[in-house]
């Protein structure tokens, strides 16, 4: 098993690509914490992996709050005794508005959650990584962090400034025996849509043009697949770089 006695935290884990790769991770012998708002949800794929052999705990998180972010870190930490790996997966949509239709708040929300909340927790955890002089993050990015036209304005951006903070931290603590690296997924088969209300109309039909290049829309599970791999010695030489996981979609532009 390629994660055995490495402890993980995986955020948004109750469900799409969060759930999936706690699964993974569980069942290639981690043990994983999963952090999710969602209480209930988490604690229901706790249980799966606990049913299949694995060793997982629930937690309730809201990434924009500090101190749920901190205790995160800590529990895993308590539990588990260590810290090895930690995927930042929670994330929130906006509603495909461009600059023009920006609303302050919303603005704060997501930045908040996509950007804030993952910065908090590899603080947390690199003072953890820094004293055993080893550690993984992987941060789950997304096309629209290197694109202009597959979200609206606010997501874009957070996304843009989380691929920032993965290739910063990769080559900072890159002789420290830590690696951080990114995942951009494309169009996956996840509920992130039920954060999305009062969709720009303008935004979603420029957005639109680019969509309509994408070959498939993607499975959590292939989203996992490629976690584990950035979390494993088989990426032992992988740092500071994103892995594009969109089946072709931005090959095309």
């Amino acid at each position: 098993m390629k994660l055995s006695g490495k402890a993980a935290v995986v955020t948004g884990a109750a469900s799409g690509m969060g759930k999936a790769i706690a699964k993974l991770y569980a069942k290639e012998g981690a043990k994983v914490l999963l952090a999710d708002l969602n209480e209930a949800g988490a604690q229901a794929v706790t249980e799966e992996i606990i049913a299949d052999g694995g060793e997982a705990v629930a937690f309730k998180a809201n990434m924009a709050v500090l101190s749920d972010v901190e205790n995160m870190i800590d529990t895993a930490v308590s539990t588990f005794g260590t810290l090895d790996i930690l995927v930042n997966n929670a994330g929130i949509m906006d509603n495909f508005e461009p600059v023009g239709e920006i609303e302050e708040d919303r603005w704060d929300l997501i930045f908040d959650v996509n950007t804030k909340g993952v910065m908090r927790s590899m603080r947390k955890a690199l003072a953890i990584f820094m004293e055993k002089e080893s550690g993984v993050i992987v941060n789950i990015a997304s096309t629209g962090g290197f694109s202009g036209a597959h979200a609206g304005a606010t997501y874009g951006a957070s996304k843009h400034a989380v691929i920032g903070l993965t290739k910063n931290t990769g080559f900072f603590y890159a002789k420290k025996g830590i690696r951080c690296n990114a995942i951009a997924p494309g169009a996956v088969e996840t509920n992130i849509g039920s954060s999305m209300t009062n969709i720009s109309q303008f935004g979603m039909e420029r957005a639109g043009m680019t969509h309509g290049l994408s070959p498939r829309t993607g499975q959590p599970e292939e989203i996992a697949q490629a976690a584990l791999f950035l979390a494993s010695e088989d990426s032992s030489f992988v740092n500071g770089t994103v892995l594009t996981v969109d089946g072709g979609w931005t090959a095309s532009f």
